[in-house]
Order: structure tokens, then sequence, then C-alpha cells
């Protein structure tokens, strides 16, 4: 039967978010509940709030996350209950254009659970990026679940759901990185740091890392940086200028995503 959980609501543009009540259905076809175990805060979320990215009102926050699989509806096969497992903003259909051509990020029919999520008076709640995973519970499509090794730290491997997935692919989809590329990357956070780890897999000879704060450019030389470069000290677009001979970066990505970087990133190449 429908369970009644606590979750984090965004019920209007710029209101203070709260811990309420929700009610969870049961999973119907394909769908599968989630007992979740822990979730990121990611500026996405702030986004919602502000209703940047939709205007469907109230928000269920919440998508970069792990948990276990409690139950699964008819149909699934994917995962079973017990199943620790990372939720994916995007599960895909596998019959489109761009899945049979081997490019599932570019899936033209990606899908969410067909039932909502509700506030205990049933008002429907939009769940952020189709998973809303700031509640004890949450309802997916069985196809947003991926399983991972159960002794995982929840907290890091929720990670994998989000801002890891957004910067590999950059690198690795997006980007197109190949062996002996020069990148440089714009900002060591989250998704920048995971671009940088993406970089390193693809086989990228020179990897150039940009941020303000030397300790997230201390982290990048672990992930895979050959260089750094402090931006308050120097010149970003020179300084990559400089490391790949005047040519430029064979790939930049901006991970920061504000007006001054994007200029940047465009003369960096």
């Amino acid at each position: 039967m429908p369970q009644q959980v606590r979750g984090v609501v965004a019920r209007s543009q710029g209101a203070p978010v709260e811990l309420t009540d929700i009610v969870v259905p049961d999973p119907g076809p394909g769908e599968v509940v989630v007992a979740v175990a822990a979730c990121g805060v990611c500026h996405t979320d702030l986004t919602y709030r502000e209703g940047g990215i939709t205007g469907e009102f109230p928000f269920l926050l919440g998508h970069e996350a792990a948990g276990t699989v409690e139950s699964v509806g008819a149909g699934v096969d994917s995962v079973a209950v017990g199943d620790f497992v990372i939720l994916n903003w995007r599960a895909v259909c596998g019959r489109c254009r761009a899945c049979r051509r081997g490019k599932p990020q570019y899936c033209f029919d990606t899908f969410n659970a067909a039932q909502k999520m509700t506030l205990v008076d049933g008002t429907e709640l939009t769940p952020a990026l189709g998973i809303g995973a700031f509640a004890k519970k949450t309802l997916v499509h069985a196809g947003q679940c991926t399983k991972v090794d159960p002794t995982a730290d929840p907290a890091v491997a929720g990670l994998l759901g989000c801002g890891v997935m957004a910067g590999l692919g950059a690198a690795v989809n997006t980007g197109g990185v190949g062996r002996g590329d020069s990148v440089a990357v714009f900002g060591c956070g989250g998704v920048g740091a995971a671009a940088i780890a993406g970089a390193r897999l693809s086989g990228a000879s020179t990897i150039i890392a940009v941020d303000r704060d030397p300790r997230k450019l201390r982290w990048a030389m672990d992930l895979g940086a050959t260089h750094t470069i402090d931006a308050t000290e120097s010149d970003p677009v020179t300084a990559i200028r400089e490391l790949t001979g005047g040519f430029g970066a064979d790939v930049v990505i901006d991970a920061v995503g504000r007006p001054e970087t994007w200029k940047q990133a465009f003369y960096a190449r």
C-alpha cells in the first residue's frame, strides 16, 4: 500500500523549502521504490527552487542519490529487492536512433516513473530530474537504477548518478577526448573533477585544470591533471596557450557556467 514519508519540497519559486509528509505509491509496471541511503546537494536543486528549469511546482528535490531497492513493480527484471543502486536521471529507451547507434546519451525518448508522488492532500509532485531523492523513499523507473558494489559508501556512490556522470560524459562523450589530446577544464568542483578523470581515462596527454581554489587544484592533480592554473594569479587563456605550444587546448570543458568562463573557454581553444 502507499507509504507516507518525509521529503524536502519546494512549493513555489524562491520560497524556502520545507520538510513535509509525502506519499509514495506502490510501484506500478516498470517502477521501483528505493529506500534512499544518501543524497548529495547539487546546485541543480537550487535552480529548480528558483524556477530555472520548469515552472511545474511543487518540486520534490534531490537527485544525486544511492539506496536499496525496497519493492518492484510488474515486469521489472533488471533489479531486485535488496539491490544497492545509484539513481540516474536519464532512463534511456534503448530503441531510438541514438540508442541504436550506441550513443544513449542522446536518447530521444528517456522516461521516468509513470505514477506521481504526492503531498498528503493529493497534490502531485514533480521529482527533480525524475528522481526526487530528498526523501526517505522515492519512486523511480527501473531503468533509472544501476546496481553497484553494496560495500560502497552511499554518500560517495550517489555522486555517480549526477556530478561524475556529467563531468565524465563531457570529456568522453560530448568532448570526444582522444589519446594524445590536450584538455583544459575550467572549474574543479564535482563536475570538473570528473571531467579531468574522464580526460585521463581517454588518454589525454595534457590535462590543464583551472580554478581559483588551491585545494581544488591539488585534488585535480590527484585525479589526473598534468598542469594547474590558479585564475587569481594568471590569465587562464594566456597560460593555456603557453602550455599547448600556442595552439590552445584541443578540448575545453567549462564546468563553471558563467559568461566570464564561457568567454575564456572559447579563446582557450
